[in-house]
């Protein structure tokens, strides 16, 4: 995977990050009778008609896809509720609203694949897309007043996504800054790692008899 290759740009791509969010439960209503569904991460199921269940989203999505179910729109992807997390992210400058982790996944999937089972499905993903523009606002605002004493920054409240794109340039950032503040200590580090490993004395050595 993208990331694990460099520890110094670790880094997923979206569609790696997409992947993970198929593993949100979310809520679908059948259309079929259908048994139980045995799977590795765990069982799913019976379903029956017009009686909701809980499944993972890359089931529901494979089941919608097959015209199977329709997918219950989450709570916090109303009109009301957006608008409400929207108004409240412009009002705190330096405060992240608490979101499902995985939002901008899970809403990318539900209007890619299940567009039709959302209210107001053009109204909600505009609001989204505001709420993604102010809260990376945030961040860059937040990234500009890093300097040279700083040695951690909290970020409260990042959805996944949003932590994938800064992790990268906030290690490289404060990096620099411990290089360009510390050269000793750097440089103590690598003679360190330079220096040859000591070998543990095991006593006298005994000739091997000939045969």
């Amino acid at each position: 995977m993208a990331g694990q290759s460099d520890p110094h740009l670790s880094i997923f791509s979206p569609s790696e990050v997409e992947f993970v969010a198929e593993d949100e439960i979310v809520e679908i209503v059948p259309n079929i009778r259908m048994e139980a569904l045995n799977m590795i991460c765990g069982d799913f199921g019976p379903f029956f008609p017009q009686m909701a269940s809980k499944v993972p989203l890359w089931l529901a999505v494979a089941l919608k896809k097959r015209g199977k179910c329709t997918i219950r729109t989450p709570n916090w992807m109303t009109v009301d509720r957006l608008t409400q997390v929207l108004d409240a992210e412009r009002e705190s400058p330096k405060e992240f609203q608490p979101l499902p982790f995985h939002y901008i996944e899970i809403s990318k999937l539900l209007f890619d694949h299940a567009r039709d089972d959302i209210s107001d499905a053009y109204l909600v993903r505009s609001l989204i897309e505001d709420i993604r523009d102010v809260r990376f606002h945030k961040v860059e605002t937040g990234l500009e007043t890093i300097s040279g004493r700083t040695h951690a920054v909290k970020l409260k409240n990042l959805s996944a996504m949003e932590v994938n794109i800064v992790r990268p340039f906030m290690v490289r950032t404060l990096q620099a800054f411990y290089k360009h503040d510390s050269p000793q200590m750097i440089q103590q580090s690598d003679n360190m790692g330079s220096r040859p490993t000591p070998v543990t004395d095991r006593g006298p050595r005994r000739d091997l008899r000939r045969r």
